[in-house]
């Protein structure tokens, strides 16, 4: 695995280095620091920013030159002791304009902010949307309008946002920073609707950069702005204060307790290289493993109170410790079990057993309220006649049922497979995850790619001959190829988190790290919402 992580990692330097480094220097002619160098000096000295959403667009818009990360930088920083969210614009891609990627990767940062009651503070440097594709960016609820709506919401519910104008911020671009509590300016900005030439061409009236929408109009006549500041880092600093006068951070989470074993032995626990048989799938990742040997290397040192350990036991439940805070997990079982009534049950698939035993655990930590960790490692429900009869969408929906109205925290991890309703199963993107990261070895899909090819290759056949055409053994070996590559590549894990399916891609051995932080930031808050789950299916 760690060949693999290497090549993410390299890969990973590419997509920060923005628009490149010409991009970079024409920044710096300005007088203007890139969003990067200005999220290194808004944190404090010897803390890391935890960026999410890095791969956004990833091999996306090459018509138009790409967009690395979207144009835009976000994720969680620790800025005068407090924790916050920042979203950067990145002049340095195509002068920080919004691409339908941008939109909703800001809008992802945007609800990982308010689920969790965390202060947003937006470094904005846009020229706004990026017209060829405005279609797309402009009127949709999860566009454009939807994060100034966002801004809105975010202020009634008390959750404290800050603005930094830093460059450009034209057109409904404007919005954003003045829907904020505290809006600063950096001398030589633009705040306006129309620029100097749109407006002369609509209303034939001349009025200079300055006159429209210059930082020294905006704070004297206009009233628009609460601080005027000569530049980038005066501007930060005065940000750095202000975000220093929020009440302090209560923070729950340990980060000084150790692991029940070092986090660097994943790699010989989850080993790639073999592919795992199972009815649904040929796995891509490992051969058969036991994820209880994993969880150590993630969760505290100390006792894993497994639940229901003799039943169900494709799916592992049960009660241990992150940083001191006890949770509930959640995870596939790699290796093959059988049940008491003599039947063999593959790893990595949910039976009825396993979904009937995960929602009743489900159901428990919420009336706990216990956050819970979903290990993700899975190839789907059983299938076939047996499996039917035994009431296993049934079962299914009831798991279903229960995550979709759970009132906890869920953290979701996809360390392997994450195929079909098992995704919905175990808390994928749709079932609100505060947060949702990956490893390499992550692979999405509603089925595996062999099965998929299948299907995908019969249905091209047909369709070949509606059309009068029967292809020879050559030809169908070649459209094969085609479809499953195609599959292949939609299944690898930089595709989800190009279209922000995850929030981040982890080393492994980061694992416990990030979890960490994301359970500091989740456990900020319980708004204290009584647990229902309507009708079950029983």
């Amino acid at each position: 695995m760690k060949p693999l992580v290497e090549a993410f990692r390299r890969e990973e330097a590419v997509l920060k280095e923005g628009g490149g480094a010409k991009a970079v220097a024409r920044q710096h002619d300005k007088g203007r620091l890139t969003a990067r160098e200005r999220i290194a000096r808004l944190i404090d000295p010897d803390t890391s920013f935890f960026e999410l959403g890095l791969w956004a667009a990833w091999k996306m818009y090459s018509d138009w030159g790409g967009a690395p990360s979207a144009g835009v930088v976000t994720g969680i920083g620790t800025a005068s002791e407090r924790r916050v969210m920042i979203i950067a614009n990145d002049a340095t891609v195509k002068a920080g304009a919004f691409f339908p990627l941008t939109c909703k990767k800001v809008l992802r940062a945007q609800r990982i902010a308010q689920d969790n009651r965390l202060p947003l503070v937006y470094l904005v440097d846009s020229a706004g949307v990026f017209l060829p594709l405005q279609d797309e960016v402009f009127p949709d609820e999860d566009d454009f309008g939807r994060i100034f709506r966002n801004n809105a919401v975010i202020s009634a519910a008390g959750i404290p946002q800050f603005a930094a104008i830093l460059g450009n911020c034209v057109a409904g671009g404007g919005y954003l920073p003045v829907l904020c509590d505290k809006l600063l300016m950096t001398e030589g900005s633009g705040l306006y609707l129309a620029g100097p030439a749109l407006v002369k061409a609509a209303i034939g009236q001349t009025a200079s950069h300055e006159e429209l929408g210059g930082a020294a109009m905006h704070a004297a006549v206009s009233g628009t702005i609460d601080f005027r500041e000569p530049d980038d880092p005066a501007c930060l600093d005065r940000l750095r204060r202000l975000i220093g006068a929020l009440p302090p951070d209560r923070v729950a989470v340990s980060a000084t307790l150790s692991p029940g074993r070092p986090p660097e032995d994943i790699y010989s626990l989850f080993p790639t290289g073999q592919s795992y048989h199972s009815p649904l799938t040929t796995h891509h990742s490992p051969s058969e493993y036991d994820i209880r040997e994993v969880l150590p290397c993630i969760l505290d040192a100390g006792p894993f109170d497994e639940y229901k350990s003799e039943f169900g036991q494709t799916m592992v439940c049960g009660y241990g410790r992150l940083g001191g805070v006890a949770v509930g997990v959640v995870a596939n079982q790699h290796e093959r079990r059988r049940a008491a009534d003599g039947h063999l049950q593959f790893g990595g698939v949910i039976y009825v057993d396993s979904a009937d035993k995960a929602a009743r655990f489900i159901m428990d930590c919420n009336q706990s309220r216990l956050p819970i960790i979903f290990l993700q490692d899975v190839n789907g429900f059983m299938v076939g006649k047996e499996s039917e009869q035994q009431g296993i969408i049934r079962a299914g929906a009831k798991l279903v049922n229960v995550i979709a109205n759970s009132v906890v925290p869920k953290i979701t991890v996809i360390m392997g497979g994450s195929f079909g309703a098992g995704n919905y199963a175990l808390c994928g993107k749709a079932f609100d995850p505060r947060f949702i990261f990956a490893w390499p070895t992550a692979r999405y899909a509603v089925m595996g790619a062999e099965q998929a090819a299948g299907t995908l290759l019969d249905i091209t056949i047909s369709a070949l001959r509606r059309a009068k055409h029967e292809p020879d053994a050559a030809e169908l070996e070649q459209l094969r190829r085609k479809v499953e590559e195609s599959y292949r590549e939609q299944t690898d894990v930089r595709y989800a988190a190009a279209r922000l399916w995850v929030d981040k891609i982890l080393d492994p051995p980061e694992t416990r790290s990030a979890l960490l932080l994301a359970l500091e930031i989740a456990t900020r808050h319980d708004d204290g919402r009584a647990f229902k789950t309507g009708v079950l299916q029983v």
